[in-house]
């Protein structure tokens, strides 16, 4: 129970329109984890997999239906529907409450109703919210003991008399025609009904981290942003924390767990965060970044000793995996990871693996575990202050555009940056490869609020202080005329973040041009790799005539959001244009 009326209020009155069968408060211990964890071992909903070769670690196979985020079915419910913006589905508020709840009603019939309280963010930081979400899954409740600090603690500090986010799940009946994520950003509420997946139940995580934070982000000054977080220690000791963005499929986590060549003796990278960065403004003008999560809820495909020696580290222990594959002797497997494919496999669905039927794991495959267990985790993840920013990355895949890194000429040139990302498509995602698709700061998802309004948010940035991080652009996917990646990526990007850490250092040059600052082909440390100078050159390449198409797709993707657009970002538009038909004419 709780001493907070308004808490203690919410949930009797769930628990009646629901009917569950009795209430539980999570209180985060060893031993209720054993008593859930018993529980799905009894009902099935849990296997356990090999404890010799993986101990405490679990597979979950969900629902063939529920395997993903259902961005059709997911709503910011606004007051005003241009508040929620067109890169928003919006139900009206009252409407959205009627919907859903009509679903709720004895949706828990039978079942338990476990309230679990949680903290984002390092116990004691003034950066960190509460929420409390109710569930009537143990495999949420489990999931959430990873990712979040649940319990007892986080209980204490609602107690006390701080604000929080209340978010309602139940998996319902698992029919798509009765799904809903719904996000009331103005009343700090979360209701998502008929599903089990990690990101529509989870609701710490995409749903409070970054849609209803992003809300409450701009109404009390700072940013809520899908953003990985990593330090990078250089010879010398020092340690320069970047915060970098990036749409799927661009290698968000294996940056974030990065492992740099043995050609670039000296150099470290440290992990604070590989998906969710909360940024506030110190008393001293700098960028802060604390990690609200504690756990990652990483995609098992192309996992391996080579894409991400470090996540591999530390997947052998305490772990719930997702839809992946199981070996005759119970080990977790998915395409993409160390080894051959042993025989006898059980696909994702608990079939005897057949190729015919589709891949061994399903390819949105997940693991859950705490990020305490990487070995690359940096001893200031848990900082109440966070880690002082020093760059900030936004990235995509294109395969002829974007060089493989410019520096923005300043905050607003590289708010435009971030507000202009855009990344090609694969076939294996969509069907069609090159589709060019804009994901401004890669928060196209999870934007809880108008996009115009969330780049003025960010340009408000650049009148409150003169110490922010400066901003960069890279793109690990160009490729040559024969369709090869001209980049070797994975360790070596290490080499593109050399020349970042010595730009924030002020101790290496770049050429100016009309999209940014670019390195010179000298100033990237290639040491010991079998890269040519063409290829390095072709890199580093800004053709002005794809420019000229790229700034007009941007122009005209800005003025769809109409008035709301801030003028600052239609200027950036008309400059860089005016600068390419000036080189052009030259």
């Amino acid at each position: 129970m709780t001493t907070n009326a308004d808490l203690a209020a919410w949930v009797k009155s769930v628990a009646e329109h629901t009917q569950a069968a009795r209430i539980h408060w999570c209180d985060g211990s060893d031993a209720e984890n054993e008593t859930l964890v018993a529980r799905m071992l009894e009902d099935g909903s849990l296997l356990r997999l090999n404890p010799q070769t993986h101990p405490n670690c679990f597979l979950h196979r969900s629902a063939p239906n529920d395997v993903a985020r259902v961005e059709h079915l997911t709503f910011v419910c606004t007051a005003i529907q241009e508040d929620a913006g067109q890169n928003n589905n919006w139900m009206a508020p009252a409407e959205a409450h009627r919907v859903v709840d009509d679903l709720y009603a004895g949706c828990m019939r039978g079942r338990i109703l476990y309230v679990i309280p949680y903290l984002m963010g390092p116990y004691g930081s003034p950066y960190s919210r509460a929420g409390v979400e109710i569930t009537d899954s143990a495999y949420v409740v489990a999931n959430m003991r990873i990712m979040a600090r649940i319990g007892a603690r986080a209980l204490a500090h609602i107690e006390a008399g701080n604000s929080f986010v209340r978010g309602l799940h139940s998996v319902g009946d698992l029919n798509p025609n009765r799904r809903y994520i719904m996000h009331f950003p103005e009343e700090l509420l979360i209701k998502s009904i008929g599903s089990g997946y990690g990101g529509n139940a989870l609701l710490g995580k995409k749903c409070h981290a970054l849609r209803i934070a992003s809300w409450q982000a701009r109404t009390e000054g700072w940013l809520a942003e899908h953003m990985l977080i990593l330090g990078l220690e250089d010879p010398s000791g020092n340690i320069t924390y970047v915060a970098a963005a990036f749409p799927s499929a661009c290698g968000k986590t294996n940056l974030a767990m990065l492992v740099p060549p043995a050609a670039l003796p000296g150099w470290k990278v440290w992990t604070v965060g590989d998906d969710i960065a909360w940024l506030h403004l110190g008393d001293d003008g700098q960028l802060w970044a604390i990690n609200p999560e504690a756990g990652f809820f990483g995609v098992a495909p192309g996992t391996s000793s080579k894409t991400n020696p470090n996540c591999m580290g530390m997947l052998g222990r305490n772990a719930i995996y997702t839809n992946v594959a199981l070996s005759p002797d119970q080990q977790p497997w998915w395409e993409g990871i160390d080894g051959p494919q042993p025989a006898g496999l059980i696909d994702w669905q608990g079939r005897t693996y057949d190729p015919k039927l589709g891949p061994a794991a399903h390819p949105n495959s997940r693991f859950t575990v705490a990020a305490n267990q990487c070995p690359s985790y940096s001893i200031q993840a848990n900082a109440p202050e966070g880690v002082p920013i020093s760059a900030i990355i936004f990235g995509g895949r294109r395969s002829t555009v974007a060089p493989l890194i410019y520096q923005a000429l300043d905050w607003e040139h590289g708010v435009f940056a971030g507000a202009a990302m855009a990344s090609e498509t694969t076939a294996a995602a969509v069907g069609q490869v090159g589709l060019v698709r804009r994901d401004p700061m890669a928060m196209k998802p999870f934007c809880g609020y108008n996009f115009a309004d969330y780049w003025s948010h960010w340009l408000s940035f650049g009148q409150r202080s003169s110490r922010l991080p400066k901003i960069f652009h890279v793109n690990w996917f160009r490729k040559d005329h024969d369709g090869r990646f001209l980049w070797p990526g994975y360790g070596d990007n290490m080499r593109v973040l050399k020349w970042l850490v010595e730009r924030c250092q002020g101790r290496i040059g770049a050429v100016r041009t009309p999209i940014g600052y670019v390195p010179r082909t000298e100033d990237l440390d290639v040491a010991g790799l079998d890269i040519s100078r063409v290829s390095l050159e072709a890199l580093l390449a800004i053709d002005p005539t794809i420019w000229v198409r790229e700034v007009a797709d941007i122009g005209a993707y800005f003025a769809s959001f109409d008035a709301r657009l801030p003028s600052a970002l239609a200027a950036q538009v008309a400059r860089i244009k005016g600068e390419l038909a000036r080189q052009l004419a030259a």
